[in-house]
């Protein structure tokens, strides 16, 4: 047992260092970035595209807030203006399937998946839910009510002080990274020496053959689902070396994950916020479900394709 834990300890500092290469730099940079005219540039750039979706140009800031950041910074700007219960469910929505994507998009890369497909697949779920939303969901037009309290943000003065904040910001991520992949690899460690992950997978057989992916992605697939891509990630990186997970199971894992991670803290961030929050739970999980059965029917397609020639 002692063997095993010390195992999953060095793992879990291991995977830690990688990612934390990735997360410290692209951190300080974005939260650089956020004082400066380059985010105010953004949003004015996309501003008036917020009509064709239901979304007044205030609207711009959560959603460069929350892709470029994570889903708080998207949160704390929703509350900063007063929104409908349809508009703040629109943006809602477009940031479950998008947030937070620079950091969480070259963490999917770590384990092999190009960065542009995971992107890509997020970008094209947000616009597309905000699209059918704002057309054909009936939602109320009266204001929402938030049950979060605004604060005040303070604006570092001086370049010294936003630098500072930055490398203080992007520490504390790769903090937070540690206190979660480091047990995580502990625990993976013991799942898979004592023969638990085998269980899991066992388990979890029936879901992953309707998604057409190999039992052995079970344990990415539940890190996802819990903690999240980029925290998750850790997690992949392991599973890719020590269970031998194929490419094409990666990214059919991967391409459930970028539709709906995390669903717990995700869909419990939002309930504050005044909006129904079982149908965002709903859409998620359908539209990954839907999304990576479609991928690995026409992938399946294909390399049956390729066999017969």
């Amino acid at each position: 047992m002692k063997n095993i834990v010390i195992n999953g300890f060095k793992k879990g500092f291991s995977v830690t260092y990688t990612l934390s290469k990735v997360i410290f730099p692209i951190t300080v940079l974005i939260t650089i970035l956020r004082f400066t005219p380059v985010l105010s540039y953004v949003i004015d750039l996309i501003s008036p595209l917020m009509g064709l979706i239901g979304l007044p140009g205030e609207a711009s800031l959560p959603l460069v807030l929350g892709s470029t950041l994570n889903l708080y910074a998207g949160i704390a700007a929703i509350i900063s203006f007063s929104f409908t219960v349809k508009e703040v469910f629109i943006l809602a929505v477009m940031l479950s399937f998008a947030h937070n994507l620079i950091i969480e998009s070259t963490v999917a890369a770590k384990v092999g998946v190009r960065w542009q497909v995971v992107v890509g697949v997020r970008l094209a779920l947000s616009l597309m839910s905000a699209v059918l939303i704002h057309w054909f969901v009936p939602l109320s037009e009266a204001n929402a009510e938030y049950g979060y309290s605004v604060n005040e943000t303070v604006v570092p003065a001086g370049w010294i002080e936003i630098i500072t904040q930055a490398i203080i910001t992007a520490l504390s991520s790769i903090g937070q990274l540690a206190m979660i992949v480091i047990p995580l690899m502990v625990v993976m460690q013991l799942f898979r020496d004592l023969g638990w992950l085998d269980m899991l997978s066992e388990g979890l057989s029936p879901f992953m053959r309707v998604l057409g992916i190999k039992n052995n992605a079970a344990m990415t697939l539940v890190a996802g689902l819990t903690i999240g891509l980029a925290f998750g990630a850790g997690v992949m990186v392991q599973a890719v070396k020590d269970d031998h997970v194929e490419k094409k199971d990666m990214y059919l894992s991967l391409i459930f994950l970028v539709s709906c991670h995390a669903v717990i803290e995700d869909t419990l961030i939002f309930i504050p916020l005044g909006i129904p929050v079982w149908p965002l739970l709903l859409i998620r999980l359908t539209t990954a479900i839907v999304l990576t059965r479609v991928v690995s029917y026409f992938w399946l397609k294909q390399d049956r394709k390729q066999l017969t020639t």
